[in-house]
């Protein structure tokens, strides 16, 4: 399974982002709305420049308190982004954000953002993948 097949699993493959000069109490406004666990920091919309996640603002809220929610989310947001690209392997991407220890990667063409995964989706593929081939491993077996 590649990147683009889970892209295209995905109930809303949208991506939300939010601009570097926004407050980190509307990122969590926005993680809390959307329920989700990071926002891709971009100017544009298109060009990605850093990844705000959950722990980031766990770090900060740590580090200086309620004030941090009053602070820009390029001052939280993690700027070295590991990003992968549609045609990558689900297996790789699963390995490099474990390695990582991070959970949730953009998905990057030709210099522009075309989604975001999260360990979830690749794990969820990737079970769906070993289910589909036990059926038919069983299928197989039972001669269907």
């Amino acid at each position: 399974m590649i990147v683009s097949q889970i892209l295209g699993l995905k109930a809303d493959p949208s991506v939300v982002t939010i601009a570097p000069q926004a407050s980190i109490a509307e990122a969590v406004a926005l993680l809390a709305g959307r329920r989700i666990g990071a926002l891709v920091v971009s100017a544009d919309g298109r060009r990605a420049e850093g990844i705000l996640s959950e722990r980031d603002i766990v770090r900060g809220l740590a580090g200086s308190g309620a004030d941090c929610l009053l602070a820009q989310v390029d001052t939280l947001m993690t700027r070295r982004l590991l990003t992968c690209a549609r045609g990558d392997a689900a297996v790789e991407v699963l390995t490099r954000m474990t390695e990582g220890r991070f959970r949730h990667m953009p998905v990057i063409e030709a210099g522009e953002l075309v989604g975001l995964i999260s360990i979830g989706d690749v794990v969820k593929a990737r079970l769906d993948e070993l289910r589909a081939e036990r059926d038919a491993l069983e299928s197989m077996i039972k001669g269907h």
